[in-house]
Order: C-alpha cells, then structure tokens, then sequence
C-alpha cells in the first residue's frame, strides 16, 4: 500500500504498457490502447498530469459501462480544401483527436490553413498535446473543446451550464521549446480539483463558490458548487465562444445536453472539439516567424522581474528539456494515483507491474 503523501517512480514504458494492458481488457484494438496509452503517459511527461494517467479509472468506467466504444471507427465525414470535420465514433478522444491535429497539419501545408472539428468524441487529456504537433512542424496551433461535464453557471446565473471549455494555442519560437498555452476557461481545470480531493488536501479560495456564494475549499465537496470562471464575465464570453465553435458548429453537445463522463458512464457524450494549424508561410512568414518571435520573447524574458517574483517565462519554457528527461528516467507518480492503478489493476485483472 503507498502513503499518498509519498511517490513511487517508474519508468514511462512500464507506464503505458500499464495503460495499454488496461485498455486492452476492454476491448479496445491492440494499436489503439497503445496510441492513447501514450498520449496519456505523454501527457504527465510534459507536466499535464492532472489529464493524463490520472485519468484511466474514469475511462475504464466508461468503457466497461458501455458509455465508450472499444472499437471505436474514426471516420472523415466533411471535407473541403481547409477545413474537415470529423466523427470519433465514441471512441477514446485521443483517437480523434490525434487524427484531427495530424489533419489539420496535412491542410496548412497544403492551403495554409486546416481547421478540423470533431464530433462524437470523448475526454482527450489536455488539449496541449494537439498543439505542440504544429508549433514543431513550424506552423501556429489552435485547439478547444467543450468540457466533459457542466460545472459553471452563466455569468450571473445558477444553472450548470457550461464546463471548463480549455483553448490551447501554440507557436514556433526558433528553439526547442515552442510556445505552449494550454487553459481552461475557469480560473483551474476540474483535474486539479480531483487531484487535490484524491490527495486529501484543499483548495485554494477562489477556485469554486458554494450555491450560498461563499468560498468552497474542499474539493470532496466540489457537487455542492460552482467553478468560477476566469475574468468573470469574460471567461464566461469565451467558453460560450468555444462551445459555439467546438461544439454547436460540429453538430455535438453543448449547453444542458453535455454529459457528465464522470457520473454518467453509460451515456454517449458527443463530446465537440476542434483543432487548427496555420502556416506562417500563407502571410510571406516563413522560418521568420520563430526568429521573429525568438526576439521578443528575449525582450520578455529579460524584463526586470518585480520584486519577489522569480524571472519572466513564457507558456511552454522549460517543458521540452523537462519531458526528454522525465523520458529517460522516468515518471514520479504520486502515491495516491500509484495506489489507483493497482486498485484498478485488481478490479479489472490486468498486469500492472510498474518498475
């Protein structure tokens, strides 16, 4: 048994071979448990560890209760020059999402510009791994999705209406560490809140009110609340944005026909994202870009820091170094997360093994 306060290290193949013998016992195809295994593992790799294998009770759920499809067939169903839409066929949501990132790549190199959208999907794990794709291939990256439950009311109301709705945007900057942003539209993502509930530790205020108003600091009670968004009413403004384009443009859900994933795992959630590159060539760019770009993140960089606060950083520095070395010598799972996978090991009977 692990003290959940500690953590456990093992290396990133035992990790997705974990995952991937997980999924595997629900059905889902031997190439496709590996991809999203390793998008998973990918995702803590790069610091995203609140969407990566924290994640896997949640879509074992779904899968064992019917709610996802093992076997899920990803399929283009919309295509012009630029633009695609695409039906996950309520599969994993690594599934197409990969698909649509690889996509919208192929279309910028081509018109300068790809947009794909998709429908049917599921929970992806951060948004961030559709994105960084672009900003290594030279081009910008956009993505967003509707969150995968209701948590937020409209600006003013009391209705669970709106989730998380994270957007994420990349660029190439001339080094290895690309420009990476990747939030939700809350001042924190559900992920973390479930991370401090299954640590036992609280929140800070600010984070979610209870339905009387007042600050709500533990996240074992997060049902009894709302998440604030960020801004006030103009993070409200931009997760309608998102769920208007990654979700009512692509024919899924939004508003009160969103599904919890979490406490509903029987239900198809139609869950709607998009993702987009763009060339800088398509505006006489080219690799001026990232040079360009280099030059005023320097500027930044070098800015005199207030005092008390550390130096000036960019979304995404330090993440490339970070995750090459996570990558040779492995992961730290917290002992909370390292005593659900054997749990889950336990209930679904597979090889957990972790070393």
């Amino acid at each position: 048994m692990s003290d959940k306060s500690s953590t456990v290290h093992v290396s990133t193949n035992s990790l997705i071979t974990c995952i991937r013998n997980a999924l595997a016992t629900q059905g889902v195809p031997e190439q496709d448990a590996r991809t999203v295994a390793t998008l998973m593992v990918d995702a803590d790799l790069y610091g995203h560890e609140t969407h990566g294998v924290f994640r896997l009770r949640q879509y074992m759920a779904r899968l064992h209760d019917g709610g996802c499809n093992a076997r899920a067939h990803v399929s283009l169903v919309h295509e012009t020059a630029a633009t695609a839409l695409i039906d996950g066929d309520n599969g994993l949501g690594h599934l197409a999402m990969a698909r649509a990132s690889q996509l919208a790549i192929d279309k910028a190199r081509e018109a300068g510009i790809g947009w794909v959208g998709v429908r049917r999907g599921n929970h992806a794990g951060p948004l961030a791994l559709y994105v960084r794709p672009q900003a290594e291939a030279g081009k910008l990256g956009m993505a967003a999705s509707v969150g995968s439950a209701n948590h937020v009311p409209p600006f003013g109301g009391t209705d669970l209406l709106l989730g998380t709705n994270p957007i994420a945007f990349s660029a190439p900057n001339g080094s290895d560490d690309p420009f990476v942003l990747d939030m939700a539209t809350t001042v924190a993502a559900m992920g973390k809140i479930k991370v401090l509930a299954q640590r036992g530790e609280s929140m800070p205020e600010g984070w979610m009110v209870g339905r009387d108003g007042a600050p709500l600091t533990d996240p074992a009670r997060k049902s009894e609340g709302y998440m604030l968004p960020i801004g006030g009413p103009k993070g409200f403004g931009l997760s309608v944005a998102i769920g208007l384009m990654a979700g009512v443009l692509n024919g899924a859900a939004f508003g009160s026909d969103v599904v919890d994933f979490t406490s509903d795992t029987t239900s198809e959630t139609n869950t709607g994202q998009f993702v987009m590159a763009l060339d800088p060539a398509a505006f006489g760019m080219g690799s001026d870009f990232g040079s360009t770009v280099a030059g005023i993140f320097a500027d930044m960089r070098a800015s005199e820091p207030l005092p008390g606060h550390d130096p000036v950083r960019l979304p995404g520095d330090g993440k490339t170094t970070a995750a090459a070395e996570r990558r040779r010598n492995g992961l730290s799972l917290n002992g909370a997360l390292h005593e659900d996978l054997l749990a889950l090991a336990q209930l679904y009977e597979f090889d957990a093994s972790l070393d």
